[in-house]
């Protein structure tokens, strides 16, 4: 079983987990998908492969669960980062503390088409996703003992995805990761101070400055932040303030649907149909409405490799300026 430990000194969390296969290699960008793609567990007519689904969206009426003809399936992961049976144990080791490796690892298979072109997907289809992530956040809320839900896709060889067929990823943990709580602890500063929510304020600016807005609709916003850390980094955000990303209405997902197929498609122009994670940050599951804290999606375009400098400093030396990125992002057709 996986184990939490803390770092003693700034309070990160880490996974431990000695049986998870471990490959040496780092993909380079010579490497490609295998052209023969009937083994992928993924595809239909393969539901024999993975383990039993938890959710599936399907067209056909009474279809039997794990056989062909879904639309959508979501699986629990066959190597999940994290257990879902067990107790926290929460413990001490000397001066250390650690815990089981609690939680849930699912992976959402977005689509039953293996080899879909990013410029093929529709905004139905992310609406789709969208759809089954808020019901699986909604379900595992459930869990008293996980705080924390990070929705993600890893997209390419770049960005590490192991299966080339369209899915996305879904891991429920017994605590609040250090970079989401960083979030939390800054935009709680800025909000004792002002009064208002810093995210809130940032739409504000950047709607008026424009020059780094990527796309808006009548919900949301896509740009490319201030103090990007990387090139073509894009934030969407919802115009109304929100914390909870399994809060939003039905209208609103349409328009997230909308506003992420308008950006992508950007991206797969300007980038050449890069490699890129995608990630979704929302509010800690036992903490509703906060009035400081707005839930928002992240784009990382995989252009640059982090290195000595960035690892040892935290600094990120960007090359390209959100407002070039914005310009060449926003112009695309």
């Amino acid at each position: 079983m996986p184990e939490f430990r803390r770092d003693p000194v700034i309070g990160r969390w880490v996974i431990i987990d000695p049986a998870r296969r471990f490959n040496k290699s780092i993909p380079s960008e010579s490497e490609s998908y295998p052209k023969d793609y009937s083994g992928c567990p993924f595809c239909p007519g393969n539901e024999y492969m993975t383990r039993p689904e938890i959710l599936a969206y399907s067209k056909i009426s009474g279809r039997t669960p794990n056989t062909k003809g879904w639309d959508l399936r979501v699986i629990p992961n066959n190597q999940p980062v994290l257990a879902i049976e067990g107790t926290l144990n929460r413990r001490g080791e000397g001066m250390y503390d650690k815990m089981e490796g609690i939680g849930a690892h699912e992976i959402i298979i977005e689509t039953p088409e293996h080899n879909i072109k990013q410029a093929e997907i529709t905004a139905q289809y992310y609406e789709t996703l969208y759809n089954a992530s808020i019901a699986r956040i909604k379900d595992l809320r459930n869990d008293q003992r996980l705080e924390y839900i990070l929705i993600f896709k890893n997209y390419g060889v770049l960005a590490n995805a192991v299966f080339e067929h369209p899915h996305s990823q879904l891991i429920a943990m017994p605590i609040v990761p250090k970079r989401v709580r960083e979030e939390i602890d800054g935009a709680k500063k800025y909000f004792s101070y002002k009064e208002r929510c810093v995210f809130c304020d940032m739409i504000a600016q950047e709607l008026s400055d424009a020059a780094r807005v990527v796309d808006e609709n009548e919900f949301f916003v896509a740009f490319c932040p201030y103090a990007a850390r990387y090139p073509f980094e894009t934030w969407i955000l919802p115009k109304n303030h929100a914390s909870d990303f399994d809060s939003i209405s039905e209208r609103e997902i349409t328009s997230y649907a909308q506003i992420t197929k308008s950006v992508f498609s950007k991206i797969s122009k300007v980038l050449d149909d890069c490699a890129y994670s995608f990630l979704i940050h929302t509010g800690p599951l036992k903490e509703r409405n906060i009035p400081y804290y707005h839930w928002h999606a992240e784009i990382i375009p995989k252009l640059i490799k982090t290195a000595g400098f960035e690892w040892g400093t935290g600094l990120y030396v960007n090359p390209v300026s959100p407002e070039d990125a914005a310009k060449y992002l926003r112009e695309a057709e």
